[in-house]
């Protein structure tokens, strides 16, 4: 695999480790009921409405509404200054809320405006699934009640571990493939073309170049050009046997071994580097043996 392809497949990974986390995130957020200050005010509209047609039902239609209360977070309630029948209120209260778009869970409580007494009440679930509220049927005697809503807050969904675990070892693939890519030879940049009338003394030459393995640098028909120090070594070692029939295994052996994991795809693209760097050179060339390896032919 060559230093694109791992890169590629850890930003792959990494993409992977942060989605798995986010939908853990998003659903735990997603539990969270709705707040703020548009869903305070939807809910006020709701309740107002919601007492208008319960004073109407009952033959009042001139009474003032009185303010819709909020005592806590969740908490809201109205006053209603007169009877009203009961058995409407939850599809009233559901259609109301409907209206303006609140889908939460809620509890519903009537109280005496005298003692606070809760009178009759239900949830939302209940009317949901049975289409009627429990106590159905009950008349209320007293002149003044105060409807309160609470909406209840959904339960956090129960944590994914698996979600957490795999993202974590995604996590960590990507983090090993992008360190295995740091260490993939970088072919440098190419130095400016320069003429060299003497070479260094210490070169070994072949055909009609020249490597100074020491300075890691090679010069084919005069012109010098730097190497890396695996492309060095790797022609260091085909220049020692010259005309010779190397195995890839020896190769990848003698060249990557001390990095303690061999990637036979790296004896492939460090050859294509050198042909390139020699083929200013008619006289020297890189043979491939399909299946078994190479040879450094030199006329």
């Amino acid at each position: 695999m060559n230093q694109t392809s791992i890169k590629t497949s850890a930003i792959i990974l990494a993409l992977a480790a942060v989605s798995l986390l986010s939908v853990q995130w998003v659903t735990r957020q997603q539990a969270a009921p709705v707040a703020g200050p548009r869903f305070a005010e939807k809910v006020n509209l709701a309740l107002r409405r919601t007492a208008h047609y319960l004073l109407a039902a009952a033959g009042d239609t001139t009474s003032r509404i009185p303010p819709v209360q909020h005592t806590g977070d969740s908490v809201w309630f109205i006053r209603l200054e007169r009877p009203f029948n009961y058995d409407t209120l939850p599809a009233l209260l559901q259609a109301s809320f409907e209206v303006h778009d609140i889908r939460d869970n809620y509890d519903v409580a009537v109280l005496d405006c005298s003692d606070g007494e809760l009178q009759l009440g239900y949830n939302f679930l209940d009317f949901l699934h049975q289409q009627e509220a429990p106590c159905g049927g009950r008349a209320l005697a007293g002149s003044c009640y105060n409807l309160r809503v609470t909406f209840v807050p959904a339960k956090a969904p129960p944590a994914q571990p698996w979600l957490w675990i795999s993202g974590c070892l995604l996590a960590v693939m990507a983090f090993g493939s992008w360190r295995w890519a740091q260490r993939e030879d970088v072919q440098p940049a190419v130095l400016p073309v320069t003429e060299v009338a003497n070479p260094h003394a210490n070169a070994q030459r072949f055909g009609n170049s020249s490597l100074d393995l020491a300075n890691q640098l090679l010069f084919v028909n005069g012109v010098q050009q730097s190497l890396t120090y695996r492309e060095a070594k790797l022609l260091h070692l085909f220049i020692s046997h010259p005309n010779q029939l190397l195995e890839r295994e020896f190769l990848l052996k003698s060249v990557w071994e001390d990095e303690g994991i061999i990637v036979g795809r790296s004896l492939d693209v460090f050859v294509s580097r050198l042909r390139k760097l020699l083929r200013g050179d008619e006289g020297v060339q890189i043979a491939t043996v399909h299946g078994v390896g190479y040879r450094l032919e030199c006329v």
